[in-house]
């Protein structure tokens, strides 16, 4: 029978050497919350089993996942992982859990096979506790394991409070951050942690010393020397592990068949979809939950997020948010999609157009410099360059719409609400304030006139 296991993530710190005044789990790799990162790993995990631990910044770090379903303990004074995981301990209890893992909100990676093995191994053997540990060449930075010459877990040892004088010389193998606790067993323990050590903190690894003096087992699980559990302490730290994920994402795709020149200088976020058949050119960024299908080429120097590209073409230097592109659609140079823009088969946004939660339907054109925003255009529609929808009076928002086949002069203004009829031409230069029937000609601007200009006359010089 296997242990129910739920898990406690720490999500209080600071992060001091961040030099950030956001809260460390909200640093980001790739685009994406170092906690985000932990929180789609425990996917699996029913959310009333999950409790984060926050502290500072901590309405940040709920606005920023307010979307999920989780539930949250403030610890409004961080004194230490002990004290964060003692004000969670209630909610365990109550919960029925038999094991708790307790993990580190900055540390993206969490080995979910490695963490259900421990809590096995610790129900098996009846250890109170469990706990996965590194072999680091370098161990600097990090708690000691100190076990005793039959190879029991007797305590950790934190950077700050070890002396390799005295434990006979330097410890390689160390703590990795991740436990597993027998909940019944480790409940009258919790209660007996101090904070007598150089920080002045509840420290979680002071349990392992307790469990030893209670007579109650430590089984330490190694992991290795595997860099994937070390903690994001640092920017330096937080960049080298951007670096390794990007790579390894790049690499993957390429295997499953993208295309990817120049793929040194490509960045992919780790929840972005592209199918093989597609074709990147770097440098190029790629974020969030974009999908990019097969036929699709993408120039260089883009940045796109949360977009869904069809086989389509997209030149160099566009930024594309939370837009959808069709198929054979053209997009850019220097073209921006807000989100909300739709851009249907075959349609054309070219260079400095910007669209922002407008629709334009199969082969509608805004070639240059325009701005189309909380509109829909119609099939075959042409945008004259200079183009702007007025969507904004101050106060709220209001729609244009061009019908089919319509033709927009040149540097044309479309005061919304407007409609612009199928097949009707609206003249450059144009202030459009009112509808536009089918088929007609609208010219909204003052007739020209040419006038004689005075000669000025120049002053004697003296």
């Amino acid at each position: 029978m296997s242990a129910t296991l739920g898990y406690v993530l720490l999500a209080a710190g600071k992060g001091t050497r961040m030099h950030s005044d956001s809260p460390k789990v909200l640093q980001t790799v790739l685009g994406k919350p170092l906690l985000g990162y932990v929180f789609d790993a425990l996917g699996h995990v029913p959310p009333g089993l999950v409790w984060t631990v926050i502290g500072f910044g901590a309405q940040e770090v709920r606005s920023t996942f307010a979307s999920r379903d989780l539930q949250f303990v403030l610890q409004e004074e961080q004194l230490g992982t002990g004290h964060a995981v003692s004000l969670a301990w209630p909610e365990i209890v109550a919960s029925g859990l038999s094991h708790v893992c307790v993990l580190n909100g900055d540390t993206p990676y969490v080995p979910v096979q490695e963490v259900e093995a421990l809590a096995d191994l610790c129900r098996e053997e009846g250890a109170a506790m469990g706990m996965l540990t590194l072999e680091l060449e370098n161990p600097f930075g990090y708690g000691r394991v100190v076990r005793s010459n039959e190879g029991v877990v007797l305590r950790v040892v934190e950077e700050k409070d070890f002396d390799a004088v005295e434990y006979g010389g330097e410890i390689n193998e160390v703590n990795s951050g991740v436990y597993v606790f027998d909940v019944v067993k480790c409940t009258e323990l919790l209660a007996k942690m101090d904070r007598d050590n150089a920080q002045g903190e509840f420290y979680l690894t002071q349990m392992i010393g307790l469990c030893a003096q209670a007579g109650l087992a430590v089984a330490g699980m190694p992991f290795g020397s595997s860099e994937l559990l070390r903690g994001i302490n640092s920017p330096r730290e937080l960049v080298d592990f951007e670096e390794a994920l990007r790579a390894r994402i790049v690499e993957e795709h390429m295997r499953a068949g993208v295309i990817l020149r120049n793929g040194v200088s490509i960045v992919i976020g780790p929840d972005a979809e592209i199918a093989p058949g597609a074709e990147i050119v770097g440098p190029c960024e790629i974020y969030g939950r974009s999908r990019i299908e097969r036929g699709a080429r993408i120039s260089s120097h883009c940045w796109i997020r949360d977009a869904v590209l069809g086989p389509c073409q997209v030149k160099s230097f566009s930024h594309i948010e939370g837009a959808h592109v069709g198929e054979g659609a053209s997009i850019g140079p220097y073209a921006r999609l807000r989100p909300g823009a739709d851009i249907g088969r075959k349609a054309r946004v070219g260079n400095f157009v910007e669209v922002k939660n407008a629709v334009l339907h199969e082969g509608a054109k805004a070639g240059h410099l325009s701005y189309l925003g909380d509109s829909v255009i119609g099939a075959d529609v042409n945008i004259g360059a200079g183009t702007i929808t007025c969507n904004y009076d101050g106060v709220r928002k209001h729609r244009t719409e061009i019908r089919e086949k319509a033709f927009i002069g040149s540097n044309t203004a479309l005061v919304a609400p407007v409609i612009v009829g199928a097949g009707a031409v609206v003249g450059a230069g144009s202030v459009v304030t009112k509808d536009v029937p089918d088929g007609v000609l609208c010219v909204a601007r003052a007739r020209q006139t040419n006038i004689e200009r005075k000669k000025r006359q120049e002053k004697p010089q003296s």
